[in-house]
């Protein structure tokens, strides 16, 4: 028996602790302990609860923490917690048999300051200090546990289930439709696990890192976490960013349900900003965290049109670096803080330099929150770890350290995946990392990318079934029913979970995905914000939509591009019917039940840049809750075909030789991302070699014609010395 106790904030930060110090090391009671959670929605306002817990053998256990020596009058504070929980989880169906809530709830008031609590205490409302806990939590028994009542209670109190369903209510009248299936799935994802109710509640002062596959929920996390920040801290102000724009609606959806089931009224949106990352001058709707950090430090600002022309290729990381130069040169060099914490989505696509502004813009405690998946990055860069990120102080040591004793508070790891079935998410690492590809010459192993450390495999949720997770060794990974639930694929058999079709022409693969579509809606009870339709190069999208949108309009089904049709702060819209379609970038973030991924032969390809198409693939993979199908035309997408059908044969296991670190700096340099200057640097430096080589060929020249240092340079890069 254990308990997951997860540390939110109250104004009782002395009992708090105490409560958890013993509650951690009590091993005869199992469940999960909140500290200042949940917050109740009540008449006069919300109602803070002091700490509570959930057990499936004790019930509910309301903590009313006593901070001081005076008792005051807990018996009424202690009814009046109870009564308010209870009427909270009486509007839950699951959780209630006629009049009667099935699961008990018990209140105790802890008192670690209270000298004498004999004197003070009540027969029907329990007192305990450090030293009679124990004893007084053994006396709460649940004699009858009803059947999941203790995970549809937990579910309650961490206000996920309505979160998690789908934007409108679902009506299948098929029994085992498409619609129906996603109806399950919906209603079975209901409950946080102990990680994911640990990152939105815990708070720390400082930086805290969040790390988690696609689909382990860091978005929810995040939009849950900045919700219960402003209801315990309504003064605060509260920034929530992101690289994507089209997760701004998506965002503000969440955290309202969050904030109103909570607190039962919307958000105060003046304190709690979604707020875009650059920004523009003009309405408040423009603002972003790199426009604000210009203008209230009074910094050159520039738009993506003049950055563009000073930093192709880099911009954003580049215009951020040098409003860091800036206010550093600056006579004043005097921060201004604008937040009191500030969250980030998405900072694999962001450049440490933003990072940075995030963490100048806060006050003293610097409470920034980043989540991010290295394989979601579809830029080519990399997140650094903190140490390098944020700098040293002026005695050399770092301003951000994760150290061994704050690693649980301080840097989590979501390894569960609660949208990925085991076979969505198994393909998409598959390709993504090109584990199955076919090598394509000299020194090519197959493999585009791998992790710098092998056991980040195991933290995002693989077991070793054979070999070992080192460098140089054959290995054999796969995932477990606990880190990838086996409902998740249950529904539908293997074979309809992921497809890949390869046509002879983008004609072909228009009228295959115009009938699909038209069957999701006519016949498998799919809604238009089901389906999404992915073209993984962002520079094609609405090229490449076209055919296939016009052939739907001409069959009465309408569609849009998200960010070309509609604001680029909208990705399904919700006042109509019509089907999402989307380049890779506006994807990220969002999710539907059906995905269908268009031309994915371009993220076969060879050589430079492969790294981030091949990410592109795998975040187009991942924005599926239950069925992708992967399309193509031609060689390309019969190679990547191959490569799936030997995930197949191996079951969905990754199978592969981890390669060495000199290797995997091969890889990186390979496969790495240039920008478009870059690149035609490198092919003038190809077209000059090549000249080269055929002037030695034919005896246009000779080898003593050339000059000898740059001959030996070139000999030492090549490693010939």
């Amino acid at each position: 028996m254990s308990i997951a106790v997860i540390r939110g904030t109250n104004d009782k930060p002395v009992a708090s602790e105490e409560l958890a110090v013993l509650m951690a090391d009590c091993r005869s009671v199992s469940g999960h302990l909140f500290i200042g959670y949940p917050i109740v929605s009540t008449p006069d306002g919300p109602h803070r609860i002091d700490a509570l817990l959930v057990s499936p053998d004790r019930g509910l256990v309301v903590f009313d923490l006593v901070e001081g020596p005076e008792l005051g009058d807990y018996p009424d504070r202690q009814d009046d917690s109870a009564n308010k929980l209870e009427a909270r989880l009486k509007t839950h169906r699951a959780l209630v048999q006629r009049r009667n809530l099935l699961i008990p709830i018990r209140t105790l008031s802890f008192a670690p300051g209270v000298s004498d609590l004999e004197r003070g205490s009540e027969v029907e409302y329990p007192l305990a200090g450090p030293d009679t806990l124990y004893d007084t939590l053994s006396r709460f028994r649940w004699k009858e546990p009803a059947e999941c009542a203790y995970e549809a209670a937990l579910s309650a109190i961490e206000n996920i289930s309505s979160i998690r369903k789908s934007r409108r209510k679902r009506i299948a009248r098929q029994p085992d439709s498409r619609g129906e299936k996603l109806k399950e799935l919906e209603d079975s994802i209901a409950t946080l696990d102990a990680m994911q109710g640990r990152a939105v509640i815990e708070t720390v002062d400082g930086v805290q890192r969040i790390r988690g596959l696609a689909g382990s929920g860091k978005t929810i996390v995040l939009a849950l976490k900045a919700a219960y920040l402003h209801a315990q801290h309504a003064d605060w102000r509260i920034a929530v960013t992101f690289n994507t724009r089209s997760l701004k609606g998506h965002f503000r959806r969440l955290i309202n349900i969050f904030s109103i089931e909570q607190t039962g009224q919307e958000p105060n949106w003046r304190n709690l900003r979604i707020v875009n990352a650059w920004g523009a001058p003009g309405s408040e709707d423009r603002d972003g965290l790199y426009f604000e950090f210009c203008r209230s430090h009074n910094l050159e600002y520039l738009d993506f049109g003049s950055a563009r022309q000073r930093f192709r290729g880099r911009e954003f990381a580049e215009v951020c670096k040098l409003a860091l130069d800036q206010l550093r040169q600056s006579k004043l060099n005097t921060r201004q803080p604008r937040y009191d914490a500030i969250l980030v989505d998405e900072a694999q696509d962001l450049p440490d330099s933003f990072l940075q502004i995030c963490y100048e813009l806060l006050g003293e405690r610097r409470r920034l929150v980043y989540a991010y998946d290295e394989l979601q990055n579809l830029s080519g860069g990399t997140v650094s770890p903190p140490e390098v990120m944020f700098g040293n102080h002026k005695n050399g040591t770092p301003r951000v350290r994760f150290d061994g004793s704050e690693t649980n508070t301080r840097d989590l790891i979501l390894q569960k995946c609660y949208r990925n079935s085991r076979p969505v998410l198994t393909t998409a690492h598959a390709l993504g990392f090109g584990i199955y590809r076919s090598p394509g010459g000299v020194g090519d192993t197959g493999l585009v990318q791998m992790f710098e450390s092998p056991h980040l495999w195991r933290e995002i949720g693989y077991q070793v079934r054979d070999g070992e997770l080192q460098d140089g060794s054959s290995v054999t990974l796969h995932r477990t029913k606990d880190t990838s639930p086996r409902f998740l694929e249950s529904h539908s058999p293997q074979d309809d979970l992921v497809q890949f079709i390869s046509f002879d022409s983008k004609e072909q693969q228009c009228e295959w995905v115009v009938e699909a579509i038209k069957m999701n809606l006519d016949e498998d009870e799919l809604r238009h914000d089901d389906l999404v339709v992915i073209n993984p190069n962002p520079l094609t999208t609405r090229a490449e939509a076209g055919l296939i949108r016009s052939r739907l309009w001409d069959l009465g089904v309408d569609s849009h591009i998200a960010g070309v049709d509609t604001s680029p702060d909208i990705f399904f819209e919700e006042r109509v019917d019509s089907i999402t379609f989307t380049g890779i970038h506006r994807a990220k973030g969002n999710e539907a039940g059906m995905v269908y991924v268009i031309n994915a032969q371009d993220c076969h390809g060879s050589g430079r840049n492969l790294a981030s198409i091949r990410n592109r693939l795998f975040v187009a993979i991942t924005r599926s809750k239950a069925w992708v199908r992967v399309l193509g035309i031609g060689r390309g997408m019969h190679a990547l075909i191959a490569e799936y059908e030997q995930l197949v044969r191996n079951d969905f296991e990754l199978r592969f030789t981890y390669p060495a670190q000199s290797q995997r700096e091969l890889l990186r340099i390979v496969h790495r991302d240039m920008t478009q200057s870059e690149r035609n640097r490198v092919r003038k430096s190809d077209r000059e070699l090549s000249d080269l080589v055929r002037g030695l060929d034919s005896g246009e020249f000779r080898v003593e014609d050339l000059d000898k240092e740059l001959l030996a340079r070139l000999q030492t890069h090549m490693g010939w010395q």
